[in-house]
């Protein structure tokens, strides 16, 4: 485990260099203040939480899924300095690119500009945010079965021996699908061959307790299971802006 962290805390500086780097060379080209600088990881890891060392495919807690966002817009933006607690996901990121740009997508894009929360306009991003993971039964392609015949990486042995060996059959589902829908005060998991999760994350900020059993939850259960529905109906598949020229 302890090599695991140091692992991590390598790449977290490399990766500290090479925007160093970046810098640099905008700034030595002039260019500095004019351009957005995005600095992000696309999921977290466990590096020792709940006694595992890194990600799997279908777990959502707030170590791998609450992911720092840092953005320096151009200069033109108008931003406010400061630190929000906002909940945003990753494709908002995509959204923000293309109003700082002026791009009109080609496509329907469910992302939401960040611009308003640089500017200090609100904090009032999302009610809710989403993650979906892991796989159905019999998808081979899904499986990690080329990383499993490294020899010293996933093999038997290997770093990620104890992850990917349980990701190469379907003896049992240890990586089904599963969605999350995570508000405020809350954390709703639907898995599709294992028991559902919630969580009060008011009381059980490290999701220790699964309440989804719990009448007392009953209500609140409810309500995020119809917020993932919807989700669901508002990003599920669309019709293309451009029509066919056939």
């Amino acid at each position: 485990m302890v090599g695991t962290a140091r692992h991590v805390l390598w790449h977290v500086r490399a990766r500290h260099h090479q925007l160093g780097l970046v810098v640099e060379a905008l700034r030595a080209e002039g260019i500095y203040d004019e351009t957005a600088l995005f600095f992000f990881a696309d999921h977290g890891d466990f590096t020792g939480d709940y006694g595992l060392v890194e990600k799997t495919q279908n777990t959502f807690e707030d170590c791998l899924t609450h992911v720092p966002l840092v953005v320096k817009p151009p200069r033109t933006a108008g931003v406010k300095p400061r630190v929000s607690d906002a909940m945003v996901e990753l494709v908002d990121f995509s959204a923000t690119v293309w109003e700082l740009t002026g791009v009109e997508p080609p496509f329907t894009a469910f992302g939401r500009s960040l611009l308003p929360l640089l500017r200090g306009e609100t904090d009032d991003h999302r009610d809710a945010v989403f993650c979906e993971g892991g796989r159905l039964t019999g998808e081979r392609q899904a499986m990690e079965l080329e990383s499993y015949e490294v020899p010293g990486l996933a093999g038997p042995g290997g770093l990620y021996w104890p992850r990917v060996s349980l990701q190469v059959s379907d003896e049992r589902p240890w990586h089904g699908k599963g969605t999350m829908c995570r508000t405020k005060d809350f954390k709703y998991v639907r898995r599709l061959y294992e028991k559902d999760e919630f969580y009060d994350l008011r009381r059980d900020p490290r999701e220790l307790a699964n309440r989804i059993d719990d009448p007392d939850c009953a209500g609140e259960v409810a309500r995020h299971k119809d917020r993932l529905l919807r989700w669901y109906q508002e990003t599920c598949d669309v019709v293309p802006p451009a029509s066919d020229k056939r």
